[in-house]
């Protein structure tokens, strides 16, 4: 079990079903509970991850519970909203437990001048404590019902949630005129770029993204019918149909760490689910090494655009 949580249970918390977890990472340790404990998270590998371990997992849920646990993500915006849906669902006992790094010392001063804390217990470089639900204690907390961002849907803890990424800004930019009948967008976040992708010839244009949040509010954000939806890990997606066209932002880390590895299989997506014309355009920051990768499963490949920040690359003709 996770160490923190583990050291709270034998202090004296005691936590009842049904219980919810919200917002756990892979790295969480959760098997000692049971499993018919309900597993909150819309990060689809994490979501498989507890999936696999059995338990009742759901990438989202308004439903009733006794006791929850949060763990903490880094977005405050996000720790904040899940500290308010908590409350909403359980009737009992609210567990928070998250890293320094995570703002958990900050979160729980702010929540000791709402209620009172039972905990805190420090340990592996970060706290867990414990509070009697009350709502309205949290009510101003609630996520924005239409948090919007020139116009677009957005929602915490998304990327981008504040505004237009500029990387993606400038893969916009540097993309042809001609851009084929069928596109897939990978990582599409809330669905920026793929807002631009449409056009008439446009037979259909595949939204691949493993935040369950995000994908929700790219379906608003992209209300074109021939846009099809995919609730998927990018690096393993298979598209149903070859596919003309892949454009991308892809993330470079995973939870809290940098892993350019995961670009790196993006990349290999990307080439797997081409015809054997067609071609990748992608934006990554400057200093990332995806060249290498790049030149081993296309035949060409070009930095098309690029400042000081961020390159944008066109690579065609995937090997094999």
């Amino acid at each position: 079990m996770s160490p923190r949580l583990e050291l709270a249970l034998t202090s004296g918390l005691s936590l009842s079903q049904p219980l919810s977890v919200l917002a756990p990472t892979s790295d969480h340790d959760l098997l000692d509970l049971p499993r018919e404990t309900q597993v909150v998270q819309p990060f689809k590998p994490f979501h498989d991850h507890f999936a696999t371990q059995g338990f009742l997992t759901t990438p989202e849920s308004d439903a009733p519970c006794q006791d929850a646990i949060v763990f903490l993500p880094r977005a405050k915006a996000l720790a904040r909203a899940l500290i308010h849906q908590a409350c909403s669902r359980a009737s009992g006992v609210i567990v928070v437990d998250g890293a320094k790094t995570d703002g958990v010392d900050s979160l729980l001063k702010d929540i000791r001048k709402r209620v009172a804390v039972d905990g805190p217990i420090s340990k592996a470089h970060g706290k867990i404590f414990w509070f009697q639900s009350d709502a309205d204690a949290f009510s101003d907390w609630a996520e924005p019902e239409n948090q919007t961002v020139d116009g677009f849907q957005t929602a915490p803890g998304v990327f981008s949630a504040d505004g237009i990424d500029p990387a993606s800004a400038l893969l916009l930019k540097s993309l042809p005129t001609k851009r084929g009948a069928r596109i897939a967008d990978l990582g599409a976040g809330w669905g920026f770029l793929s807002t631009n992708l449409t056009h008439d010839t446009l037979h259909s244009l595949h939204l691949v993204e493993a935040d369950h949040t995000a994908l929700t509010c790219a379906r608003a954000n992209v209300p074109d019918p021939r846009a099809q939806f995919h609730w998927a890990d990018a690096t393993t997606w298979k598209a149903p149909e070859a596919l003309d066209m892949v454009v991308m932002n892809p993330p470079f880390h995973t939870s809290r760490s940098a892993d350019p590895t995961l670009g790196q299989c993006f990349i290999a997506s990307a080439a797997r689910n081409l015809t054997r014309n067609g071609s990748l355009w992608m934006v990554a920051n400057r200093h990332l090494p995806y060249e290498a990768t790049l030149s081993e499963v296309f035949a060409r490949v070009e930095e098309v655009a690029g400042d000081n920040r961020f390159k944008v690359f066109h690579a065609s003709r995937p090997r094999g």
